[in-house]
Parts: C-alpha cells; sequence; structure tokens
C-alpha cells in the first residue's frame, strides 16, 4: 500500500463559484505545493511539477514563472492514475475505492511537494468527489466554496465551456434524476431553470458527503466574506490548514483583486429569465443562508 500524503488539502465547489480566485490566493503562501498544467502534460514525469515549485520561491524568476503557470484544476493528471475520475456520471463515494485506486491515487502526491512547500493543494470541481478522496486520503481537509447560486447559474450560462445546451442526457453530470426532470419540464426545459438545477443538485450532492466525514476536516467559505475582506477570510483558512500566519503572505494577497460580481445576472437576464431562476433556487438559497 502506498504511503499516504500528509494532509492534503482539497479546494471543492460547484465551479463558477470563487474557487480558482481563492486556489490562487492560497497558493501564494510559501509552504503550499499546487498543480499547474505540468502535471496534466507531464503526468508521469512529475519532478517537472517539483522543479516548478523550487524556482516559484527564487526571487524574480519565481514570478515569471507564476506567470507562465499558474495553479490550475489537473484533471488529466489525476486520469492518468484514476480513469475514472474526471467524467463520472455521478458524485465518486467512498465505496468507489478499491485497494488499487487507492494506491494509484497515493503514488504520485509525494512527488508533488517540496521541504519548503510540504502542503499540497488540489482544486476539484463539479462533483464534490469528498466519497472518494477523504477515504484515499485519510487525512485530508477540504475546503468548501460557496456562492450564492443566482450568481453560479448567470455565470454558468456565460461560459463557453457550458454543455448544458446539450441537455441533461448529454452534459457532465449523468442523467438528470427525476425530482430534477420534472422541475426543468414544468419550466418547459428552460436553460435557465437547467442552470439552476444543476447548482441545486451539486450542492446537495456535496452536502451529503461532506456529512458523511469528520466536521473537522471540513471548512466553508462564501465567497462574497471573502470579497468583503481577503485577510480576515484567509487568516481563518491558514489556521484550519494548520499554515503559518505570514506577514508577507498577507501582504502579496492584498495586491490580488476580488470584486463581488453576484449582481450580474440583472443585466444578463431578462425579468422573466430571473424570475424563473430565483423561482427554482429560492427553497435551496435560504437553506444555504442565502436572502
Amino acid at each position: 500500500m502506498s504511503k499516504e500524503i500528509d494532509n492534503p488539502i482539497f479546494v471543492i465547489g460547484t465551479g463558477r463559484s470563487g474557487t480558482t480566485i481563492f486556489y490562487k490566493l492560497l497558493s501564494e503562501h510559501p509552504n503550499v505545493a499546487w498543480s499547474s498544467h505540468l502535471c496534466n502534460f507531464f503526468p508521469n514525469s512529475l519532478y517537472l511539477q517539483r522543479a516548478l515549485m523550487h524556482t516559484v520561491d527564487i526571487p524574480l524568476l519565481g514570478d515569471v514563472a507564476k506567470k507562465v503557470f499558474k495553479p490550475v484544476e489537473v484533471y488529466k493528471f489525476w486520469d492518468y492514475y484514476f480513469a475514472g475520475f474526471s467524467l463520472p456520471y455521478r458524485d465518486l463515494k467512498a465505496e468507489d475505492l478499491s485497494y488499487k485506486i487507492k494506491r494509484d491515487l497515493n503514488r504520485p502526491m509525494p512527488q508533488l511537494v517540496t521541504n519548503k512547500r510540504y502542503r499540497l493543494i488540489h482544486k476539484i470541481t463539479g462533483w464534490s468527489r469528498v466519497g472518494m478522496l477523504s477515504k484515499a486520503f485519510t487525512n485530508a481537509k477540504f475546503i468548501h466554496i460557496i456562492r450564492d447560486g443566482k450568481a453560479v447559474t448567470n455565470s454558468m450560462l456565460n461560459v463557453k465551456f457550458w454543455n448544458g445546451w446539450q441537455g441533461p442526457n448529454k452534459w457532465l453530470y449523468g442523467s438528470m434524476p427525476d425530482k430534477y426532470l420534472e422541475i426543468w419540464n414544468e419550466y418547459e426545459q428552460s436553460f435557465v431553470a437547467l442552470a439552476s438545477l444543476q447548482w441545486i443538485m451539486l450542492m446537495d450532492s456535496t452536502k451529503e458527503a461532506l456529512s458523511k466525514i469528520d466536521s473537522n476536516r471540513v471548512l466553508e467559505i462564501r465567497y462574497e466574506d471573502l470579497c468583503t475582506d481577503k485577510v480576515e477570510k484567509m487568516k481563518e483558512v491558514l489556521k484550519f490548514c494548520d499554515l503559518e500566519q505570514n506577514s508577507k503572505y498577507f501582504k502579496k494577497i492584498q495586491n490580488i483583486e476580488l470584486i463581488n460580481r453576484n449582481d450580474k445576472y440583472k443585466t444578463d437576464l431578462t425579468q422573466e429569465q430571473q424570475n424563473i431562476m430565483i423561482e427554482i433556487l429560492q427553497k435551496k438559497l435560504i437553506e444555504w443562508g442565502y436572502e
């Protein structure tokens, strides 16, 4: 059995929820190791990614390296070690983890850290995969980034990679459960309704998965709070991750701009579309603390 890496951190969210900017903020910490496209291009040559982690700590050269190789999600890397990781038709659960998959997933992780950057973080969106990951990495922690479902719905409708336009039978999340399908049909298969239901489905799935692991392993951060005071929220994050409260780190992230664009749906969507979205989301928005 491959030895588990110590205390990896997984940043999860529905997508379009603020995980990218949060991942960038956390990756600026001097003790954090993160993944770049080098992991996707060379999943079996991870010494290149480890070399990058050494390079980013070199003055001037490190700034150039971070502009070329940015922290990203690395699904080709995951699929290299477990082919079912990136596109499962449902969330991955603890019961899906075999001995072989656990060995294969743990094998590359120690190669991604250095003596200085010893805390490994990964960003994963869509299905949380918390069930499988929490069993594969028994000391892992999870940071769930939450954003107002209205903003997420609108953003999904406006990105090129959203495949909901092909309908729920061809999108990334498998066949839509009957309870959601009925609502979609009630709204005459509106794409706004479909994007809204996607947020609900992913949030419900993540909530269920997180409820099955120790609450000490979970931290939930609202995107809106991060925009309001990123330094205070990142202090909370560093404490959760057992990372040093580094003054140079806080000074560095002060220069990273966060703008809350949650209300953009008001100018992007017609009033009819807004009404559909709010009708579908209203109950879940209240459940997640959004008025």
